[in-house]
C-alpha cells in the first residue's frame, strides 16, 4: 500500500490548505453554508453527482462506476464548537468564540482528499456515498439527515466515519468491535420546597438540603445498581439554588449527564435516577421535578464491517501502529443513529501523543487537528472503498 499513501501524499499540500481554510472560517451546528458551499464545489468538480440540503446544510456526493450492487456511505462531520481559539496559529478562527476545537475541519479534508483520489483513479464497482454532515456536536445532525431522507435517497448497505484522537501517536489506526461511544442524556430535576429565613430553617422546607443528599445518593446508581462489569457515568455539572447566606430559598435545581455504554444499562440509569430524586425529595418535605432529555444513543460497531475496517488498516500501516480492539470512551457522538440504520464501523486516528503537535484534547481553545493525518486518513478511506465495492478480476474469454 506504500503506492497508495505516496500518491495522496503527494497532493496533499491542497487539502491542508483546504483544511486551514475552513479552520479560519468556522461555523456552528446548522450554520455550515460555506463550509458546505465549498464542498460541493469541489465534490461538482470531480464528477460527483451533489445533492446539497439534507439536514439544513449536509451535502451527500454520488458517485457510481459500473453496475456493481454494493452502496457505501463514507460520513464526515463539519461543525464547529463555541469556544476561543488560543492556538496561535496562522490559520486561528477569524470568528470570535467560534473555533474547530474537534478536528471536523481536517475530518472534512481527509474525506475531499479521498474523493478527488477516488474520482480521478478509484478502482471500484458500485455506488460511492460520500456524506458530509452538520451538527455533530449536539445538534443531532445525523438525525435530521435521515429524517430527510439520507438512507432513503441514498441507500448504503455499509457507513463508515473517523474521529481524529489527541493522546495516541499521530496516524495510528484505533478500531473496535461492538460498543465503542458512550450514549448521552441530560436532566435537570428541580427541587421545589418552602422558603425562609436562615435562622429559622423549623419553618421552611429546603430544598438546598436536599440537593445536597441527592447529588450523594446519585453516585450509588453506577455503585450498586450498574453491572460492575459495565461502564455508566452520572455526573452532577451544576447545582443552583438561593442567593444569600441567611435565605433558604423555595427551589434548587441539579444539571446532570447521564452515560452509557449498554442500552439496558442507559434505561436502568433513567429509572433508578428518577427514583432516587422522587425518594430522596419527600424525605425531605420538598417536590421533585425531573425533565429527562435523551440524547445520543450508544455506538456500536459491526463486526463484519469493523473486521473489513482492521483488514484495511493492517494492509496500510501493519500491525505495529494498529489497535484492532481498543477501548470504548464515555464520549458521545451521532454517527451512532446511522449505525441503528446501517451497519458500519467507527475508527480513530491518532491526532499527537506526549508534547508533540496534536497532543492537546479537543473540546480545549488550544486544540488543533494534526495534518500529517490527512494522507493516511484519505488513503484509509480509498482502500476501503476501493476493497467494499470489489472490482471482479476480468473473465477469461470463452
Amino acid at each position: 500500500m506504500t503506492y497508495l499513501l505516496e500518491a495522496l501524499q503527494a497532493r496533499v499540500g491542497e487539502f491542508v490548505s483546504l483544511r486551514r481554510d475552513i479552520h479560519r472560517e468556522p461555523e456552528l451546528g446548522f450554520e455550515e453554508h460555506r463550509t458546505a458551499a465549498l464542498v460541493v464545489d469541489k465534490l461538482q468538480t470531480w464528477g460527483y453527482e451533489v445533492r446539497c440540503g439534507l439536514g439544513g446544510t449536509g451535502v451527500v456526493g454520488t458517485l457510481v462506476r459500473g453496475d456493481g450492487p454494493r452502496r457505501l456511505g463514507l460520513r464526515a462531520d463539519m461543525d464547529a464548537l463555541p469556544i476561543q481559539e488560543a492556538t496561535g496559529a496562522a490559520w486561528s478562527s477569524r470568528r470570535a468564540g467560534v473555533m474547530h476545537a474537534c478536528g471536523h475541519d481536517g475530518h472534512t479534508a481527509i474525506l475531499l482528499a479521498a474523493a478527488r483520489h477516488l474520482a480521478e483513479h478509484g478502482r471500484f464497482d458500485g455506488t460511492l456515498n460520500l456524506i458530509f454532515q452538520p451538527a455533530e456536536e449536539g445538534g443531532g445532525g445525523a438525525l435530521r439527515m435521515m429524517a430527510d431522507g439520507l438512507f432513503d435517497q441514498h441507500p448504503c448497505d455499509a457507513v463508515f466515519a473517523m474521529h481524529n484522537m489527541p493522546g495516541i501517536a499521530q496516524g495510528r489506526l484505533v478500531l473496535r468491535e461492538g460498543p465503542t461511544m458512550a450514549s448521552s442524556d441530560y436532566a435537570t430535576i428541580t427541587l421545589t420546597g418552602h422558603g425562609g429565613h436562615g435562622a429559622m430553617p423549623q419553618h421552611a422546607a429546603d430544598p438546598v438540603v436536599a440537593a445536597a443528599s441527592l447529588v450523594m445518593a446519585l453516585q450509588t446508581v453506577v455503585s450498586r445498581n450498574v453491572d460492575p462489569l459495565q461502564s455508566a457515568v452520572v455526573t452532577v455539572g451544576a447545582i443552583n439554588a438561593g442567593r444569600a447566606n441567611n435565605v433558604i430559598p423555595a427551589s434548587a435545581t441539579l444539571e446532570l449527564s447521564v452515560r452509557a455504554l449498554d442500552r439496558e444499562v442507559r434505561a436502568l440509569l433513567e429509572r433508578r435516577i428518577k427514583a432516587l430524586a422522587a425518594s430522596q425529595a419527600e424525605s425531605f418535605g420538598v417536590v421533585a421535578q425531573v425533565d429527562w432529555r435523551s440524547g445520543y444513543t450508544v455506538l456500536v460497531n459491526t463486526p463484519r464491517e469493523t473486521a473489513l475496517a482492521r483488514e484495511v488498516a493492517l494492509e496500510l500501516l501493519g500491525s505495529e501502529r494498529v489497535t484492532l480492539q481498543g477501548p470504548p470512551l464515555t464520549a458521545s457522538e451521532d454517527f451512532a443513529f446511522m449505525l441503528e440504520r446501517v451497519p458500519g464501523s467507527y475508527l480513530f486516528i491518532g491526532n499527537g501523543d506526549g508534547d508533540g503537535p496534536g497532543h492537546c484534547m479537543v473540546h480545549n481553545p488550544g486544540y488543533d487537528f494534526n495534518d500529517d493525518n490527512i494522507g493516511l486518513g484519505s488513503a484509509f478511506w480509498v482502500r476501503l472503498a476501493e476493497r467494499y465495492l470489489t472490482v471482479e478480476a476480468p473473465r477469461p474469454a470463452a
